[in-house]
């Protein structure tokens, strides 16, 4: 088999110690099953670690969360099936799908949807499994409901933009500049384009001074404030990632908003608990209340381009990438 070894985590994507290593075929035991990969999204966590950011991941191993395959060997039940999955432990404490052969738990393996192309099913995982746990964290979204998505075209924004209009929340997405929305929503989303529009200013006016119910927040210190003026009392806000660690905080006016801050590391989901995500929205995936985003084919990489794919993801390319093994 190839898979993408990296022996220790670096400081820059052209200093990173990808190599590209043939090895037998491992033998899948216990609960184990063995997958052919199809398709493997690049998510920028599986970046970032490679690049030192993720301290609890083990060297030597091979990246990658998210894969579509066909299972080989394992479970009579799941042996030729395609199917797909995404795991926190997967390229960060075990080999992960940046190969053409996965190990992964039998738990951690489902049937893809049967209308999805194998390149659809390797680009759902981490986005889709992110927008849903911190939703859910949030306490779910309803009809009625006022969602700001920061970071709209990003593509957990999207997931999150599908999930809160196929609910029949009211949306607003924000992007840093004057940016259509690029994915797909069940109603109208409303943009802001933060470089010329105050945030907080567009949510309180076009809701009548009441706010954003949700507030998912993908980017994490830049859009700390606005977003936080923007809350409706009793809002929830939803953090997965930043870029500044330490940010000015108002308790006065997080207590008297009755606000509740959500964090979420989707690394501490196992594969047993993607697949579990993955089945309850597998049903929207198959009726098209849901669907996956626009593969582009020059965001397809073979496994011996896979330091071009890192680095398209590390400099947030709106494309969906993935590796083809």
């Amino acid at each position: 088999m190839t898979a993408i070894h990296v022996t220790e985590a670096s400081t820059s994507i052209d200093e990173l110690s990808l190599q590209l290593i043939e090895q037998d075929i491992p033998t899948p035991s216990g609960d184990d099953v063995l997958i052919e990969v199809a398709f493997a999204g690049v998510n920028p966590s599986d970046v970032k670690a490679t690049l030192g950011a993720m301290p609890h991941a083990v060297w030597p191993r091979t990246p990658g969360r998210d894969f579509s395959g066909v299972v080989k060997a394992g479970p009579a039940h799941l042996v030729g099936k395609q199917v797909w999955g995404s795991g926190g432990e997967l390229g960060i404490k075990v080999n992960g799908s940046h190969a053409n052969y996965l190990v992964a738990p039998a738990a951690g393996v489902r049937e893809k949807p049967s209308n999805f192309s194998m390149e659809q099913a390797g680009s759902i995982g981490v986005p889709f499994v992110t927008a849903f746990e911190g939703l859910r964290r949030a306490g779910g979204v309803k009809k009625g409901d006022v969602v700001l998505v920061l970071g709209a075209n990003g593509k957990v924004g999207q997931a999150t933009i599908q999930l809160a209009s196929m609910a029949g929340a009211r949306v607003f997405g924000v992007e840093r500049t004057a940016t259509p929305y690029l994915g797909h929503a069940s109603g109208e989303v409303r943009m802001i384009d933060a470089s010329s529009e105050s945030i907080s200013e567009v949510v309180r006016k076009e809701t009548e001074g009441a706010g954003a119910d949700i507030v998912f927040n993908t980017v994490g210190s830049p859009y700390f404030e606005q977003a936080n003026l923007a809350m409706a009392k009793g809002a929830f806000q939803i953090f997965i990632s930043t870029i500044d660690r330490a940010v000015p905080f108002n308790i006065f006016a997080f207590y008297r908003g009755q606000h509740t801050y959500v964090g979420v590391d989707t690394l501490a989901l196992d594969s047993a608990d993607g697949a579990s995500i993955l089945d309850q929205l597998k049903p929207a995936f198959e009726s098209g209340a849901l669907r996956p985003f626009p593969i582009d084919p020059q965001a397809i990489y073979r496994l011996q381009d896979a330091k071009d794919a890192y680095r398209e993801v590390l400099q947030g390319s709106t494309n969906r990438v993935l590796l083809k093994p």
